[in-house]
């Protein structure tokens, strides 16, 4: 079990050449990769949304029918992120990119040539499945090859590109609706899956310790060895106290963004007299850049909070520390955001109302990510070992609690109205920061009551 306080001036020699593996230019070009990788992700799930009237008009089916893509998205992102996972602990993650590419990339053609209901749900399926390892994975590379004074600034950067994604691909995924094809488009992604699978097959090295995968462990290896891992055992690291209260809070801050974005044509769209999609997908902008700008600061933040309070504690390591990065997004800059946007809705019309909303979603953003950092990088931390298992474990949760969640939103709009649904969403963001508040304060006996295998100072 990890303590509170492990010295750090008994780092071994050996385990810090663990990160001196690749030069700095090295490290650069392997968080390009994973950046790119997670960028595309991102344009997968995001660019769907504004197609979905679209979609709905050419497979003759309704708005409420084609959304269940969506749910069906979800829960293939949920499956998809704890399976590569899992698998890249036992086979290494350029393996793992290696494999899932391929599902990308049929499942982006397959949704191109989908001529009823049946089809496309199936192909959305193989193809966000293909592409759902990205975040976890990458968050496990940079874990494989930063040493923890420099890993959250590391994370966000990866962030930060990958989030270029959900800034743009609104946008991009309205105008290809409106003016080129939506099949077109998935064509196009299956295009950049193809790409990115040659970039990794020709020059991606792998990042996982030596000595510490799965398969370099068997004492007989074949030829071609194919073992069955289970997905779901990774959502077990989330018995320990601290993790599924962090994967909680952080659920709650991502539930603020939905709460903005999901009923965004019906919420800003209806009350300012917006219809077209290319500009309905305009509005993510705002929240996207947000993202971006707050996962940059965010991580150089958390790295900096990690080296003071170190120094305060004359060189000894806690854990939990990270966490106090969040303060500014999860208290002040996410509730008021959300809370704001919902009475700014409600009571101010015009171009005032519509530029206060727009600053709202930049805030909300930021703020987010100024929460996700730490925690993501935390989780990092804390579970070396099984990096990538605990970042798909916490991702899957959200994407779960969020499949839920966004089925509640437009209803709960219609029957007590955007101001009072928003108002809720700030109060359940603030009480997200109170668990990762007692995380902070009661970290280590949390870390104490159920171990599942921490890592300590020699080994993270």
């Amino acid at each position: 079990m990890a303590s509170e306080e492990n010295s750090l001036l008994a780092v071994p020699t050996a385990h810090e050449a663990i990160y001196g593996r690749f030069a700095p230019d090295q490290k650069r070009w392997i968080v390009f990769h994973v950046s790119f990788a997670g960028l595309l992700a991102m344009f997968v799930q995001v660019t769907f949304v504004p197609s979905i009237p679209q979609i709905a008009k050419d497979l003759d089916s309704t708005h409420a029918v084609v959304s269940l893509a969506l749910s069906l998205s979800v829960f293939a992102n949920a499956i998809g992120a704890l399976c590569w996972s899992s698998y890249s602990s036992f086979y290494g993650r350029r393996s793992i990119y290696l494999w899932g590419m391929p599902f990308l990339c049929v499942g982006s053609c397959g949704v191109a040539l989908s001529t009823s209901l049946q089809s496309l749900l199936f192909w959305r399926f193989v193809q966000m499945f293909g592409c759902a390892g990205a975040l976890s994975l990458g968050s496990g590379v940079i874990g494989d090859i930063y040493k923890l004074e420099e890993r959250g600034t590391a994370i966000g950067i990866f962030f930060s590109v990958t989030l270029l994604g959900f800034t743009f691909a609104p946008f991009v995924g309205g105008a290809a609706t409106q003016y080129w094809s939506w099949r077109n488009l998935h064509y196009s992604i299956g295009a950049w899956g193809l790409l990115e699978m040659l970039f990794i097959y020709l020059s991606f090295p792998e990042t996982s310790h030596p000595g510490t995968l799965g398969i370099d462990k068997l004492p007989f290896r074949r030829r071609i060895h194919i073992k069955w891992i289970n997905p779901l055992s990774s959502l077990w690291l989330l018995r320990s106290p601290n993790l599924f209260a962090v994967m909680l809070a952080s659920a709650l801050m991502v539930n603020t963004m939905y709460v903005l974005l999901v009923p965004i044509a019906k919420t800003i769209g209806v009350r300012y007299g917006i219809t077209n999609d290319a500009i309905i997908g305009a509005f993510f902008l705002p929240n996207g850049l947000g993202c971006f700008g707050g996962t940059l600061v965010g991580g150089r933040l958390s790295d900096i909070v990690v080296r003071k309070w170190r120094e305060k504690r004359r060189g000894a390591y806690c854990p939990e520390d990270r966490l106090r990065a969040t303060w500014i997004g999860g208290l002040l800059l996410v509730p008021l955001s959300v809370g704001a946007s919902g009475l700014i809705t409600t009571y101010i019309g015009g171009p005032t109302g519509l530029a206060l909303n727009i600053l709202c979603l930049y805030a909300n953003g930021v703020g987010v990510e100024l929460v996700l950092n730490p925690t993501n990088s935390y989780n990092v931390d804390i579970v070396h070992s099984r990096s990538a298992e605990a970042a798909a474990a916490c991702m899957a949760s959200w994407s779960l609690i969020m499949s839920v969640a966004t089925a509640l939103i437009i209803p709960t709009i219609e029957r007590i109205g955007v101001a009072w649904t928003d108002i809720i969403a700030a109060g359940l963001a603030v009480i997200g920061q109170g668990m990762i508040f007692l995380t902070i304060r009661y970290g280590d006996s949390m870390r104490a009551s159920i171990d599942v295998g921490f890592s300590i100072m020699e080994n993270n």
